[in-house]
């Protein structure tokens, strides 16, 4: 009977310590897994902005040196696949979800025993631009599992059938601290708290195998530490560079840099969807002899209180962006028709002209805004905005301080 209980006893904390591993292994997968997915996530976030589905694949496919990687796709707000990576073709693809469900997908991660799959949100400056999709088998790790599970079994066996005889007198100073430790790893896979310790009672192997376990979970406590440092690093880092990289100085404003991004991304939306969308080419009258008459830094202060007023006018989805000089762009999407494009325009205007005092001195300042429409006008980019260019040249034409929509033939 104490042989028996002996070796019920053994092999119930060798199932718990499986367990307990293969949960601890399986959750610091996973949580590998979704680390790497967010760091993915931040590199590709520039190029689902500007569409560049080559720099993309050419991304995930460096990511795929990753071990045990079965697939990974990046998916657009809308649910497209903008790019892919999978190692085997028979591989199953996630379902593309509707905009409305991958909302309530992203940030989601699951594990099974034969593989986990993570939705990790791509952003940049705080919006969402699309969904990377991450998924990996455990096979791998299964197999270690396995395999460390059968040596432990083995040795189990041999103590069994070496110590059968010793071990009625000592098993119960010995299974009280084992069944303390497998107690704390099953606590440590369920609430991964690296920072418990298992109490060491006597300097026996039981002893020992508590000090080691001790000492694992206290560098997997300091690799979290330092991991979960960096990543904060890394990001305000991204955060900050991203900022100077769109951001225009002097006004605030997105620059041209994140306008052409942006231009092409409400272009392709607006085509896509079959929804009107305006481009407005804004140019300042009179600046030139602002910064003649008053000097630069007057010129500054005119610019920065023209950005102020047209930002005050615009809708809260609409784009407004500093080209350089005296030269701004303004986005607006999902128009119901081009009368209140029209009509955005020379509230524009009217806010500019208002009589503008700089240092006590009144600045002429105007603006002339050239208009054309999207997929009405043109359906890419460069011609969208060269219509609305020529249009805003028509209207300096015209007289300035007004506005011109885009000849029909400029399409």
């Amino acid at each position: 009977m104490n042989l028996q209980l002996l070796t019920i006893t053994m092999l119930l904390t060798f199932v718990l310590l499986a367990t307990a591993t293969w949960y601890v292994a399986r959750a610091h997968q996973l949580h590998a897994a979704e680390l790497s997915a967010r760091q993915l996530a931040n590199s590709v976030s520039p190029m689902m902005v500007f569409a560049d589905r080559a720099a993309a694949r050419g991304e995930l496919e460096a990511f795929s040196r990753r071990s045990d990687l079965l697939l990974v796709q990046v998916q657009t707000p809308a649910g497209e696949v903008f790019a892919q990576w999978q190692a085997v073709d028979n591989t199953p693809l996630p379902r593309v979800m509707p905009p409305a469900a991958a909302s309530q997908q992203v940030g989601a991660a699951s594990a099974t025993l034969r593989g986990l799959e993570v939705w990790t949100p791509i952003q940049l400056k705080g919006e969402t631009v699309g969904v990377l999709v991450l998924r990996e088998s455990l096979d791998g790790l299964r197999t270690s599992v396995l395999v460390l599970s059968a040596v432990a079994m083995a040795l189990i066996t041999v103590a069994i059938l070496v110590a059968w005889r010793g071990l009625l007198l000592v098993q119960r100073r010995a299974l009280a601290p084992l069944v303390e430790l497998s107690n704390l790893a099953e606590h440590i896979a369920r609430e991964r708290d690296y920072s418990k310790r298992a109490n060491v009672y006597r300097p026996d192997e039981v002893g020992r195998l508590t000090e080691r376990f001790n000492d694992m979970l206290k560098r997997i406590e300091v690799w979290q530490a330092d991991l979960h440092q960096k990543l904060e690093q890394e990001q305000e880092a991204g955060q900050q560079f991203q900022q100077l990289a769109h951001k225009d100085s002097l006004t605030g404003l997105p620059n041209r840099l994140y306008f052409q991004g942006a231009l092409q991304r409400y272009i392709g939306a607006s085509v896509e969807r079959h929804e009107l969308m305006a481009l407005m080419f804004i140019d300042l009258d009179n600046f030139k002899t602002v910064n003649d008459k008053h000097g630069h830094d007057a010129g500054d202060e005119v610019l920065c209180e023209v950005a102020r007023r047209m930002t005050s006018v615009v809708r809260s989805r609409d784009v407004l962006c500093r080209l350089g000089g005296d030269e701004f762009a303004l986005i607006l999407p999902e128009l119901p028709d081009e009368a209140a494009a029209e009509q955005m325009a020379q509230r524009l205007i009217d806010a500019v002209r208002v009589t503008m005092t700089i240092r006590g001195q009144i600045m002429p300042i105007g603006a002339t805004v050239g208009l054309a429409f999207a997929p009405v006008d043109a359906n890419d980019p460069a011609a969208l905005l060269n219509a609305s260019d020529q249009a805003m040249y028509e209207a300096k034409r015209a007289g300035k301080n007004c506005y011109r929509r885009a000849l029909r033939a400029a399409a």
